[in-house]
């Protein structure tokens, strides 16, 4: 693990998590406007938002960043969503998709020119639905347990609030596989196909990069498996027993994104 002080050498780009690790539910974390300004206002420096919690999408964050004293454009903000959307485009082309996700998601989809369904799909797809009705989980218990592919928008377990944690879409997977048997194919963070669509949305470079956040295998782990830097904060889910517990090694802790702050 690097030391405080020399983590940040070489990072151009902060890909950074928000739910987390710059606000919790409604509240903003103490500092993170702070790191986000002084990056913004560097020369050699930038950030995006990326987070994989889909069931919004960036117009919403964007909004809710506003909210908090942030504006931002939309092309700042990437969910675990729009790189599943992508995913689906590239290697199913034109196909028939069940989407288990809120109405936000379903609407962006369409937009994206996916083919929702509710019958006889190509692909059923789990996302972070807080929507979720025992009605949709039969359905895509059923679609998947008969052999449609089965796509999960990413992999967290639970979602950070400020009174705890949700369950997420992780949680919801895992209800699905204990009926049918069959898991999922995750993306969003960790996975490669995040990184890939970072790089083509910014021009930077993998090993330019840090992600960001508070969760060791998503935020950290798509650092440091996919060639950048994997940076934890320990102002949601992971403590420092989660560390020690964990066979994913951060590139460098930090109390928060204010402590981070200190070392630009």
């Amino acid at each position: 693990m690097q030391k405080k002080e020399d983590a940040l050498k070489g990072v151009k780009l902060f890909v950074l998590d928000m739910d987390g690790t710059v606000y919790l539910g409604d509240q903003l974390i103490e500092g993170a406007l702070d790191f986000i300004r002084e990056v913004d206002a560097s020369e050699d420096r930038d950030f995006i938002f990326f987070t994989n919690n889909a069931s919004r999408v960036p117009a919403v964050y964007v909004e809710k960043l506003h909210k908090l004293g942030l504006d931002v454009e939309e092309s700042k903000v990437v969910t675990a969503g729009d790189v599943c959307a992508e995913f689906l485009k590239v290697n199913y082309p034109g196909a028939r998709v069940y989407l288990n996700g809120t109405p936000v998601l379903e609407e962006n989809w369409k937009e994206k020119e996916i083919n929702l369904v509710e019958e006889d799909p190509d692909v059923a797809v789990q996302s972070f639905d807080t929507t979720l009705t025992y009605h949709k989980l039969d359905r895509i218990c059923h679609y998947v347990r008969n052999g449609v592919p089965f796509i999960a928008t990413h992999m967290d377990t639970n979602c950070p609030t400020e009174y705890g944690f949700m369950p997420d879409c992780g949680a919801m997977c895992s209800l699905i596989t204990d009926s049918t048997g069959v898991k999922p194919r995750f993306l969003g963070k960790p996975w490669k196909e995040t990184v890939d669509m970072v790089a083509e949305i910014t021009g930077y470079k993998a090993e330019e990069m840090a992600f960001v956040g508070d969760r060791l295998y998503t935020d950290v782990a798509t650092g440091v498996n996919n060639g950048a830097k994997g940076f934890l904060v320990l102002t949601g889910e992971a403590d420092m027993q989660t560390v020690a517990e964990s066979d994913v090694e951060p590139t460098c802790i930090y109390d928060s994104l204010n402590e981070m702050r200190k070392y630009l």
